[in-house]
């Protein structure tokens, strides 16, 4: 072939190769494949934290102890009233006074008995004197006949006769004195009258038993006192109140008396401070719940009678936790999505006490470990993603 043809069909040929191409040179290896496009996954961090263990309980206010006041004075009439609804009274204080008249009068008629008694007893004493002399002069006759009988200066009969007449005097002298102490017991029975009557006159003023609030008022001006009817006034001794609250039996054993509570009254804003008094030792049976009695700190920030909830504080401390979304319960317990050099391993760990959006880490994993914040994100055991925290999605 000529020379020229040759030189022209190679120079087509390298007009025709790919660019990049030289004729002669080695064939170029193969670009590298692209970086995989890894899932952008917001983490967090465990962390130290203060949590809070409540129980949260809900009842109704009551008075830690109610008094009534009755009438001690039957049928009379109620004369004056000197309390209210609502009045703080002193232990002692009148709230009401009851007609005297008629006791009055009964006690006038009492002293009068004292005083004839008293003088009829005056003239027995002086009969049991009389008798006391009229036997003693018998008896003498009586012993000096009995000597003179020896002599023949009297006779058989004279002495039988004065020795009856010793005896006459000696019974004379015991009915005198049985007399007195019959009058003596009319005397005292009716010193206890007039005693009871003093009594029932000091009870005609209507006395508090206690300090306390006045809650209810039954007492009307004109009507008759009665100890079987309502109480004429009712009274919260020293005006304190309770929550009595229900809670749940699982609750029940965290309870200890003097545990701090604060209590939200219903219908209002008012936050009021309170301190566990009393846990019932029995559950109900039907509800499954048990009751507690939670002392009111400030009685006068609620009334008797209010709907309130309880926040009982258990305990306060420093704590490992995560946010609730990060934990997923399963049947076998619970888990969280554990991120170690931008693998998701599934781990599991205990947890114990939830505070708001909170929960303590027991087990399973310590400070500093990072775990998908939303346990929710498909993501599965073994997988990679691209950890993003919550600084660096605020910057973006």
């Amino acid at each position: 072939m000529p020379r020229n043809i040759i030189f022209a069909v190679l120079i087509a040929s390298s007009a025709l190769a790919p660019a990049g191409y030289a004729w002669g040179a080695e064939t170029p290896a193969p670009a590298a494949p692209a970086a995989q496009n890894l899932p952008a996954i917001r983490v967090t961090e465990v962390a130290e934290r203060e949590l809070t263990d409540r129980v949260i309980a809900s009842g109704t206010i009551q008075p830690v102890e109610t008094v009534y006041v009755q009438p001690q004075v039957e049928g009379v009439r109620i004369e004056e009233l000197k309390a209210d609804v609502g009045d703080v009274v002193q232990a002692g204080q009148v709230l009401a006074t009851l007609s005297r008249d008629a006791l009055q009068l009964q006690r006038q008629q009492y002293l009068a008995t004292i005083a004839k008694t008293e003088a009829v007893g005056a003239q027995y004493e002086a009969q049991l004197a009389e008798a006391r002399t009229n036997e003693a002069e018998a008896v003498r006759q009586a012993e000096r006949a009995d000597t003179l009988i020896r002599t023949k200066a009297v006779s058989q009969t004279q002495l039988e006769q004065l020795q009856s007449e010793a005896e006459a005097a000696k019974a004379r002298t015991r009915a005198a004195e049985q007399t007195i102490a019959a009058n003596k017991a009319d005397l005292d029975v009716a010193r206890s009258q007039l005693a009871d009557i003093e009594l029932s006159l000091s009870r005609t003023e209507l006395k508090a038993p206690v300090a306390g609030i006045v809650t209810e008022r039954n007492a009307k001006i004109g009507a008759i006192a009665s100890a079987s009817g309502n109480p004429l006034f009712t009274l919260i001794r020293d005006g304190k109140i309770e929550l009595q609250a229900d809670v749940a039996e699982g609750d029940l054993l965290k309870l200890k008396q003097g545990q701090k509570v604060n209590l939200s009254i219903a219908g209002t804003s008012t936050r009021v401070e309170g301190v566990v008094r009393i846990i019932d030792p029995v559950v109900d049976q039907t509800s499954r719940l048990g009751k507690v009695k939670i002392a009111i700190a400030d009685a006068s920030l609620a009334r008797a009678g209010m709907f309130a909830s309880a926040e009982i504080i258990i305990s306060q401390r420093k704590v490992l936790s995560l946010p609730l979304t990060a934990v997923t319960a399963e049947k076998d317990g619970d888990y969280v999505r554990k991120v170690v050099d931008g693998v998701v391993g599934m781990t599991k760990v205990q947890t114990g006490v939830a505070d708001g959006d909170y929960v303590e880490i027991a087990s399973g994993l310590k400070d500093k470990d990072v775990v998908v914040e939303k346990a929710g994100v498909f993501v599965r055991d073994g997988d990679r993603i691209a950890p993003v925290r919550a600084q660096q999605t605020a910057s973006n």
